[in-house]
This record gives structure tokens, C-alpha cells and sequence, in this order.
């Protein structure tokens, strides 16, 4: 693809977000990575919708392995009594002894977290480095989210935070990354999921994070 080509295709797309049903708020990224590519990603969607979760994953998934990244689904590599039931830190770190093994070394990790109005969401957003520093604690902290069926019914805005973990032993900082979308439209699932799915690509190509494009220098264009 040449590079007016490039520009073109960036210019729609920052078009395609600005009428999207999904807004990216907020990001926080480790400021002593300027890049990160994986060999293996595992996608989690952490919800008790097993319809909305089939489709989140699927669709990112799908939308990853578009841009060259391997990865898969949480739904395919669980065993489907996984989310029955709380883990303990110790499963979990069993967990990801397994994820290394089969050559996993990243997670993305997502969860909706519902809010009633845009001030409870600038509160969550203060607090978005805060929290947790790995997949494990993060997981371990959220997991009710898969028991809580009425979660989400009485909001009509989802907040969504999507996390990406490198799963390293010989580092102590595993979070890589963290966004905050808001979902205007969550009646619409597969437009919502969608609609999230493009918002999250954009904003991790322009991190560098997973997904690595050539740059676009003035040399390089031919006018």
C-alpha cells in the first residue's frame, strides 16, 4: 500500500470513530515502553452476557488477526466450567503458568463497568492508574462481573476498560496499557461491540502497542 493510500484510509477512519457509538475517554501507558509487539494474545471479555462475550471476543479477535496479530478467544481456551466459579489468586497463577506454556504472552483484558451519569465516570477515570498492575489481581478483583446478571440493566452509558498485560515472569510491571470507552449505545450489541472493536484497533495502533505500522515521513510522500 502506498502511502497516500495510508493517508487516505487514516483520514476515514478518524471519520468512521467520530460518528461511532463508542468513545475512547482516557489512556494510561507505561512510560518506559515506547512499543510492544506479542507473540500470542488472549482476549478476555469479562461479562455474564455469554452472548454479548462470544461476540466481543469474536470480533476482536478477528480484527487483530486482520492486522497480523495471533490470538484467541478466552471462550476457546477456558475450560467452559472456568467462569462457573470465583478463582483464587493461587488458580490464577496456575492459570497463567498454563497461558505461558501454550505460548501466550500478552492479555487483553475487558470489562463494562455501568455508570449512571458522566460524573461518576470522571471519578472512575481519576483512579485508572490506581488499581492494578497485573492481570492476576485485576481478574481476581473483577470476576463477579460474570455472576452479576442485572449488572448492566438500569445504565443507559457503559463504561468500558480494556487492559493489556504482558504475562512476564522477569517483570514486576505487567500492565502495559489502559483505556477508557464509553458505549452510547449499548442497546445495539453487535453495533456497540463494533463500534468498540474499531475504537480499540485505532487506539492501540497509535500507542504502537500489538500492532506495529510503518511510519509516514514527509520523505516518503510523493506529491
Amino acid at each position: 500500500m502506498n502511502t497516500l493510500n495510508k493517508l487516505f484510509l487514516t483520514i476515514i477512519t478518524i471519520i468512521l470513530i467520530s460518528c461511532s457509538s463508542s468513545e475512547l475517554i482516557e489512556v494510561w501507558k507505561n512510560p518506559d515502553i515506547e512499543s510492544f509487539e506479542a507473540n500470542k494474545v488472549l482476549v478476555i471479555g469479562m461479562t455474564s452476557d455469554i452472548d454479548g462475550r462470544k461476540v466481543f471476543e469474536k470480533k476482536l479477535t478477528a480484527a487483530l488477526k486482520k492486522n497480523g496479530v495471533t490470538s484467541e478467544k478466552s471462550l476457546d481456551f477456558f475450560e467452559k466450567s472456568f467462569t462457573d466459579s470465583p478463582k483464587t489468586e493461587e488458580d490464577l497463577m496456575t492459570m497463567e503458568g498454563k497461558l505461558l506454556e501454550a505460548g501466550f504472552d500478552a492479555i487483553l483484558l475487558s470489562k463494562v463497568l455501568a455508570v449512571e451519569d458522566r460524573v461518576t465516570v470522571v471519578q472512575a477515570y481519576r483512579n485508572m492508574d490506581k488499581d492494578f498492575r497485573n492481570f492476576k489481581d485485576d481478574y481476581y478483583k473483577n470476576q463477579d462481573i460474570y455472576y452479576e446478571d442485572d449488572y448492566y440493566e438500569e445504565y443507559e452509558i457503559y463504561h468500558v476498560e480494556t487492559s493489556l498485560y504482558c504475562i512476564c515472569p522477569d517483570k514486576e510491571r505487567e500492565l502495559i496499557w489502559k483505556g477508557s470507552i464509553d458505549i452510547t449505545e449499548p442497546e445495539n450489541v453487535k453495533k456497540a461491540v463494533g463500534d468498540y472493536v474499531k475504537v480499540l484497533i485505532w487506539a492501540l495502533k497509535g500507542q504502537k502497542l500489538l500492532i506495529i505500522e510503518e511510519e509516514i515521513t514527509d520523505e516518503n510522500i510523493d506529491l
